[in-house]
């Protein structure tokens, strides 16, 4: 590579990380405003959910038409609150997930079963799609434990698997699969979507960047996933993709986090 090129690839990649350092400190202060009344909304929504089951044992007091149509009205306030408890969930799990891309700190490291935490992960997402999309878990038992951190390594998972369950079109399939190689476990989430424009493939895994409409996708699930990945675990996050055919995300981890805090605290202080 020339001077120059090397010189405007150290620019682009300044730039870069200086736009995530920016919108980093705006989603934590996001953060900081959403938590405090979704909180309270959420603690709210326990106390109306714990009146109205008291409320339908006093309703035995009244009897025929009366009865009937006050137990009408706490079935119907009933399934409202338990619409709003859904709702106030998702936003607590997007603004966990805001918290991540904000803060790449999470505490000390945790020796876990691979295997258990992809099919924990597998669990939540399962739901969601219903039988539109089968997930396959072809992960197997023997896997070798890990060490990382679990809560973040699950919710890079999660962000990789939904995004290609989003990907599809109709029916399709989720397939995971995983295998251990010298040191290192390589993850293979592989979806049968449209697959990723090729206009898209330099950009894809960057913040803010996404091919879904507006309001449908914030841009954040794979750039989250690729600092989870790769700044807090050492690892790597890379895929393969043909149109209409579908897309592959490799995820390679290290089983073991030899010297990773030395070697952040290295970088930190070569940058300064």
């Amino acid at each position: 590579m020339k001077e120059d090129d090397q010189i405007e690839a150290l620019r682009r990649q300044l730039a870069e990380e200086h736009s995530m350092a920016q919108l980093g400190r705006l989603l934590a202060g996001i953060v900081h405003e959403i938590n405090t009344p979704i909180g309270s909304i959420l603690s709210n929504n326990q106390v109306v959910l714990r009146s109205l089951e008291m409320l339908k044992s006093d309703l035995e007091q009244l009897t025929g038409e009366k009865q009937a149509h006050a137990r009408a009205l706490v079935a119907s306030c009933q399934s409202l609150a338990q619409v709003d408890k859904i709702a106030c969930e998702r936003i607590s799990y997007i603004v966990r997930g805001l918290k991540s891309f904000a803060r790449a700190d999470a505490g000390e490291m945790q020796w876990v079963d691979l295997a258990d935490q992809i099919a924990a992960t597998l669990k939540l997402v399962q739901g969601q799609f219903g039988r539109r999309v089968k997930f396959e878990n072809e992960v197997p038992a023997t896997l070798p434990r890990i060490q990382c951190h679990p809560g973040k390594l699950n919710q890079a998972l999660l962000n990789i698997i939904v995004n290609g369950a989003q990907a599809i079109e109709g029916e399709g399939r989720v397939t995971i699969s995983a295998e251990p190689r010298e040191g290192r476990v390589t993850i293979r989430i592989q979806d049968t979507g449209k697959g990723i424009p090729a206009s898209a493939r330099d950009r894809i895994l960057r913040a803010g960047y996404t091919t879904k409409p507006p309001g449908e996708g914030t841009g954040l699930g794979l750039a989250i996933s690729r600092q989870i990945i790769e700044d807090l675990h050492g690892g790597a996050l890379d895929f393969i993709s043909a149109p209409d055919q579908g897309t592959t995300f490799i995820i390679e981890l290290p089983v073991e986090q030899v010297n990773r805090g030395d070697e952040r605290q290295s970088s930190s202080a070569s940058r300064g």
